[in-house]
């Protein structure tokens, strides 16, 4: 398992359109949406995705876990990686590292929120 956590300022909207672009171009067929749900409660958004990719060749998948809790203009990004496989061992060969590094890679490629 693999874990990226970020808080920085900005508008929701702004902040998301980024996550979105990140997740967009994590490889070359990116990562599918499987689910979400955004709860609002007076000032504060919660949203939860879960995002996965399957790879044929190796029977394995990754996936994604996203929350983005927004109070006040400062967002948490918590992104959560996991994966498996269907060989003996339940292998997954650091799928869920990879999406990791790639999303926070891409993440940090947009400025549009100020960083803390």
């Amino acid at each position: 398992m693999a874990k990226y956590e970020k808080k920085v300022k900005g508008t929701y909207q702004s902040v998301l359109s980024a996550v979105d672009e990140a997740i967009k171009n994590i490889g070359a067929h990116g990562l599918e949406l499987i689910d979400e749900s955004e709860c609002k409660y007076d000032d504060v958004i919660v949203l939860t995705r879960v995002y996965e990719r399957y790879y044929i060749r190796s029977g394995n998948y990754a996936s994604l876990t996203l929350t983005m809790v927004e109070h006040n203009d400062e967002i948490s990004i918590i992104a959560i990686g996991a994966g498996g496989g269907t060989n003996f061992l339940n292998l997954n060969l650091g799928a869920e590292d990879d999406i990791i590094k790639k999303f926070q890679k891409n993440l940090e490629r947009y400025d549009t929120f100020n960083h803390d």
